[in-house]
Order: structure tokens, then C-alpha cells, then sequence
């Protein structure tokens, strides 16, 4: 058997607000009646034996109000976005627009002078890497959507490029299963969020 890891998107602070690079915001009360209206379904995986958060505010009361009791965990923080740290993308285009193509288009570049893309991923990587379950254990971290594009780009060994092209509602659900550098897309369907082609 293998190690099966579960993320789970954490519910947005202020959905009609533009995503700001590393958002710090905590739930407001959208996020928290999202949470609410989605918890009997995402509670069960709080008998995981390893439960686990990103850093934000909304992560940790995403977890909390799931009844997960998550550990933080620095690993899975946002991407460090220097100087671009709580712009929309919109806003860092306005101010710097060779910079930011110069920063999608090259992941090893970092024109806002914090973490490089493949920085990035590799350490959301290492940190799946490393998870101390035996075979069969089960894991669930409540992760910014960033996170869990990261984590799905180290698992699946696609090109950094793919970030770009993953969409992580919140409070949806991916699991990975397998160990250190074997890992494995798992896609399921639930009842309330039924698989659609």
C-alpha cells in the first residue's frame, strides 16, 4: 500500500476581491459560510493520522472549523513574492511589466527578489517527500491553492510551465498517493461533488 495525501483548498477570504499574491487575509464571513456549507462532506478526513495546514490564517480556520486541529507547517507557506507581497497581478503588471513576464515565463527567475517558481515547488515537493507515514498511513493538509498546484507539479514531474494551467477551486479536494518521488494522482468522486468530464 502507499502513502495517500489529501489537500484540501482553503476556503477564499473575500471571493469578490481580486487573489493577491501570499494573501494574508483570514475568513470572512463568505468564507466561512463556504465552509460550513461543505463541512459534513470534508469532515471524515479528519481521522487522517497526520493533519496538517499552510501557515495563513484562512488555512489554519479552514482546518479548525473542519474539526482537523492542523499543525502549520512552514513547508507549505505561499511562494514568497518580495516585493510583489499583497499585489494582485494585475497591480504588479502596472508596475513592473518586463518583470512579470520576465517571472512567468522563466521559473528559476525571481524579478520581485523573493522565491523563485522552482524554488517553490521544490520545497512544497520536499516536504511531500518526507512525510514520516508508514505504507498505508493517511495524510490531510489544508493548503493555499498555490500550494497544492506546486505539490501537484513535484508529483506528477510535469514542467514547471503546468503551474500556470492548474485551477484549485477552494475547499475542493486532490490526493496524491504513493512515496518519495513516486507519486500518483488519485481522482474520486464523492457524492456532493460528483466527477465531471
Amino acid at each position: 500500500m502507499a502513502l495517500r495525501v489529501t489537500f484540501v483548498a482553503a476556503a477564499r477570504s473575500a471571493p469578490l476581491l481580486a487573489e493577491r499574491f501570499e494573501d494574508d487575509r483570514p475568513l470572512d464571513q463568505a468564507g466561512w459560510d463556504e465552509v460550513q456549507r461543505v463541512a459534513r462532506d470534508l469532515m471524515p478526513l479528519a481521522a487522517a493520522e497526520l493533519r496538517y495546514c499552510s501557515p495563513t490564517p484562512r488555512s489554519r480556520s479552514t482546518g479548525d472549523a473542519l474539526g482537523y486541529a492542523p499543525l502549520a507547517q512552514l513547508a507549505l507557506r505561499d511562494c514568497d513574492m518580495g516585493r510583489w507581497r499583497g499585489l494582485t497581478l494585475g497591480e504588479a503588471m502596472a508596475r513592473e511589466p518586463e518583470a512579470v513576464d520576465a517571472w512567468l515565463a522563466d521559473p528559476r527567475s525571481t524579478p520581485h527578489g523573493g522565491e523563485a517558481l522552482l524554488t517553490f515547488i521544490g520545497r512544497v515537493g520536499h516536504w511531500l517527500d518526507t512525510r514520516p507515514l508508514e505504507d498505508g498511513g493517511r495524510i490531510v493538509a489544508v493548503a493555499e491553492p498555490s500550494v497544492i498546484r506546486a505539490a501537484l507539479v513535484y508529483a506528477l514531474k510535469v514542467p514547471p510551465s503546468t503551474y500556470w494551467s492548474i485551477d484549485v477551486c477552494s475547499l475542493s479536494t486532490t490526493t496524491v498517493t504513493g512515496r518519495a518521488g513516486r507519486w500518483n494522482l488519485r481522482l474520486e468522486s464523492s457524492p456532493a461533488q460528483p466527477t465531471r468530464v
